[in-house]
């Protein structure tokens, strides 16, 4: 396991537990990974839950050092960390009515184009976890470098249910 997954236990050990959590098989606890300016994980503007970009612990370029397949699973840890994020901030993931929006940015040597592909990794366990409301627009793009050579960085928009 990687450095920032070391901290992980499993949900069912844990007595308050969200419909969400329960089909997640681990998520990470203690403190959320912080951007080197301390900035929030998200942020809050009426309905909408804006959550920070955060890289994949995976590193390297897809298509030269990293397999579609490694980047897909890099994809769906990173969504994975967004929503432990998410928990944080928020306390209970079934605040969450649904995904609105997932931008992903793929580090991808110049002849790799299969970058929706990579991107499916996240996109398949949102909706595996939220039903027709894990269903969202998106962005996959191709980058030839991220911070500390990530292979993938993502961000996305949540519609949190009404109070």
């Amino acid at each position: 396991m990687t450095d920032n997954f070391q901290n992980l236990e499993l949900i069912t050990s844990r007595h308050e537990i969200s419909r969400i959590e329960t089909r997640i098989t681990w998520i990470q606890t203690g403190s959320s990974e912080t951007t080197s300016c301390r900035l929030p994980g998200t942020k809050q503007v009426r309905d909408l839950l804006f959550v920070s970009g955060r890289k994949s612990e995976l590193t390297g370029k897809v298509g030269e050092d990293v397999t579609e397949e490694q980047a897909k699973i890099a994809a769906r840890d990173t969504v994975i960390l967004l929503l432990s994020i998410v928990k944080n901030d928020i306390q209970d993931l079934d605040k969450i009515e649904g995904i609105v929006k997932v931008q992903g940015f793929i580090n991808a040597s110049e002849k790799f184009d299969r970058l929706p592909q990579v991107l499916d990794g996240a996109s398949e366990i949102l909706i595996e976890l939220f039903g027709k409301n894990g269903h969202h627009a998106r962005t996959a793009t191709g980058a030839s470098q991220l911070p500390y050579a990530a292979t993938i960085q993502l961000d996305m928009i949540l519609n949190l249910k009404s109070q």
